[in-house]
């Protein structure tokens, strides 16, 4: 779908906690990057509402609706390790079992491994903004991106974005309206308010720190 990467793996330094938590819960908690088609029943033993969060970080929000939400599943995408590795620990206690994660390329997530009209929802938040012009093809939400997500919403599936990058909201309302199966829920200006249940996390607050105006869009997959 794209030969252009959103993301540059970041390796960073894990401490000896992270280090731990992904060799001693890799198991619990990770699914295998190479794997095939993803069943969520199979994956969590049950029928149940099934959301994606792509970049999900170190899981602010992800622990945050699971132990808010136990009878929905989630899945989070995020390649930084030390991140990985901080949701393994929050995820541990917290007891949360309705939660995995994957560490591949989201756009290959979409297209390869996940059904059509297999998810209830799907969260970008502070999505890489890449914010010099020549980097804008390796912004992830493109035309082609939001339009395998909106093949994989159900009917009725709603998308979340959340970005303090104002081009790059106008670039995704733009591409959005270019996909005939999203319809954006937003009201004045196509915007839509910041969801109540959406932790602030660091991302958030160092956008507000830095005087950036958080953006928030919301569609729907129309019928």
């Amino acid at each position: 779908m794209r030969a252009v990467r959103s993301f540059v793996r970041r390796e960073g330094r894990l401490t000896a906690g992270q280090r731990r938590a992904l060799d001693a819960l890799a198991g619990r908690y990770t699914l295998d990057p190479a794997g095939g088609p993803l069943e969520p029943a199979a994956v969590f033993g049950r029928h149940a509402p099934f959301l994606l969060e792509i970049g999900c970080g170190a899981g602010e929000l992800l622990v945050s609706l699971a132990t808010a939400r136990p009878e929905q599943d989630y899945l989070g995408i995020e390649v930084y390790r030390p991140g990985v590795g901080r949701l393994l620990q929050a995820l541990a206690r917290q007891g949360c079992d309705n939660v995995r994660v994957l560490a591949s390329d989201a756009a290959e997530v979409l297209e390869q491994r996940l059904r059509p009209e297999s998810l209830d929802g799907v969260y970008v938040f502070f999505p890489d903004p890449w914010p010099k012009k020549r980097h804008h093809k390796r912004r992830l939400l493109n035309r082609d991106v939001l339009g395998c997500i909106a093949s994989r919403l159900k009917e009725h599936g709603r998308l979340y974005v959340a970005t303090d990058w104002s081009d790059y909201a106008a670039a995704v309302l733009e591409a959005a309206r270019q996909v005939p199966q999203l319809t954006n829920l937003g009201a004045g200006a196509e915007l839509a308010p910041r969801p109540r249940w959406r932790p602030l996390t660091r991302f958030e607050r160092r956008a507000l720190d830095a005087g950036r105006p958080v953006i928030d869009l919301v569609f729907a997959r129309a019928c």
